[in-house]
């Protein structure tokens, strides 16, 4: 995995041509958190991971620790953190007290592999979040063609 970690890194800027998702999330959610601007940067090359962005926002008074990532239509998420050592796996992500956990390219982001073909360009899935303590929130994620983010997309690469 550290080969596919070491992979991660910055594509070039592109204009935005379309807006990502931004509802609020489904009514079930825990009190006070609110998951907007959900967007998933599909791969240049097919068969690569896709990365995933967002802003998940506590109102609460309690920190909120996140357990996992789920996006229909994927095989499965993993949570990354860039460093100054390079990419590696987000150990233990908290949501701030009266605060934000941004998912954006060059920090915290989720990879995500194992695209079927219902993740198009200019189409929207749905992400869902897990928190710790076993409730979720989710909400509609816009899907972007690869080199059309104004969001710097991470180019992942292959994951071995």
């Amino acid at each position: 995995m550290a080969g596919a970690l070491a992979a991660c890194g910055q594509a070039e800027q592109q204009p935005k041509q379309a807006e990502p998702a931004t509802s609020p999330a489904s009514p079930d959610a825990k009190p006070g958190l609110s998951l907007s601007a959900a967007t998933i940067v599909l791969p240049a090359v097919p068969g690569n991971p896709a990365a995933a962005y967002f802003t998940l926002t506590n109102g609460g008074n309690e920190p909120v620790g996140v357990a996992g990532v789920h996006i229909e239509g994927a095989e499965s998420t993993e949570l990354h953190q860039t460093g100054d050592d390079g990419m590696m796996t987000l150990e233990d992500p908290v949501v701030p007290a009266k605060g934000s956990l941004k998912f954006e390219p060059g920090g915290s982001h989720v990879m995500v592999f194992g695209l079927n073909d219902t993740l198009a360009a200019n189409k929207t899935s749905e992400v869902t979040v897990t928190f710790r303590d076993g409730d979720k929130i989710s909400a509609p994620i816009w899907i972007e063609a690869p080199g059309l983010s104004d969001r710097g997309d991470a180019d992942h690469g292959a994951h071995n």
